[in-house]
């Protein structure tokens, strides 16, 4: 059995190369897709992840424009943000970085978002047009997880999938896109979590098993089936003296053991991460196209 190596690196590219007409197409109509991405405090992690979807923007031509906002920002303050942005003509897509100072409610920010311009998809309008199968916007990064399965010709039509973990920004709507019914979908799918029973016993039942725990190499090589399809979610900082930045970067699965048995598996980093600021980008490039139909 060969492994396939699942390369978001080169479906991310293939992803932002199909957006050139679409802009183009926007830009005669005289609408270049605006991105706002606001932070609050300074989270490394955001940052970084901050500075990739400006650098997307930067290579696509698209309007980009970031927010940074100290940590002390008051819960007014940031939602008075939010309806200026809502306001901008020039700004199509909106994204407030998570997590927030505990002293702000996400719940409410989140809401306060124009449903038309939740790129993230976590809106709950937008949640829930997206588990009736008629969305808006799918979130980015499990959106491109099933780009990254339709890309390799996964099947995922009949198969049983196990979504390991539970968050509202992966594994929930993870298992609502996957359980819809059309291409890429079609699955039989089991959410597993930290209150689950024998967790190893339920991920080597899995066809394909989407990791999202953010624990570093959590998935060991007996929780996974023979010749499985292996997605690994997880960028986890581990402490490396050996690198020059003292730490590296690893996924939730124990990659080196566990491709020894699969059929497939993406990396971290390398796999999903891509895959996420290219959908980001797709659903910007959306948002764009419906503010001129309304």
């Amino acid at each position: 059995m060969s492994l396939r190596l699942i390369n978001g690196r080169d479906v991310a590219a293939q992803v932002t190369e199909a957006l050139n007409d679409r802009l183009q197409a926007l830009r005669v109509q005289g609408t270049n897709p605006g991105l706002a991405v606001v932070v609050v405090g300074d989270d490394p992690a955001s940052h970084v992840y901050v500075r990739m979807k400006g650098k997307a923007c930067e290579r696509l031509g698209m309007l980009s424009r970031t927010h940074i906002l100290p940590s002390v920002t008051s819960e007014d303050e940031l939602l008075d943000m939010i309806d200026s942005l809502n306001a901008d003509v020039e700004i199509h897509g909106i994204l407030c970085q998570l997590p927030l100072p505990p002293h702000i409610d996400e719940r409410k920010v989140i809401e306060r978002i124009d449903p038309h311009k939740d790129v993230d998809a976590f809106h709950p309008y937008n949640v829930g047009r997206m588990l009736i199968g008629d969305p808006l916007f799918l979130p980015a990064t499990p959106a491109g997880i099933q780009r990254l399965l339709m890309s390799y010709d996964v099947e995922t039509r009949g198969k049983h999938v196990v979504v390991l973990g539970r968050s509202n920004i992966v594994g929930k709507p993870m298992a609502s896109i996957l359980m819809q019914k059309g291409d890429g979908a079609d699955a039989t799918v089991t959410v597993a979590h930290s209150r689950s029973k024998d967790l190893a016993g339920l991920c080597r039942q899995a066809d394909i098993l989407i990791a999202a725990v953010g624990i570093p190499l959590f998935v060991k090589a007996d929780m996974v089936k023979e010749g499985s399809v292996v997605i690994d979610v997880g960028t986890n900082r581990v402490d490396d003296a050996t690198s020059d930045k003292g730490y590296r970067l690893v996924g939730d699965v124990d990659f080196d053991n566990v491709k020894e048995k699969v059929s497939a598996i993406s990396p971290s980093p390398g796999g999903v991460g891509p895959m996420t600021i290219a959908m980001l980008m797709e659903n910007t490039v959306k948002a764009a196209e419906m503010s001129l139909r309304h």
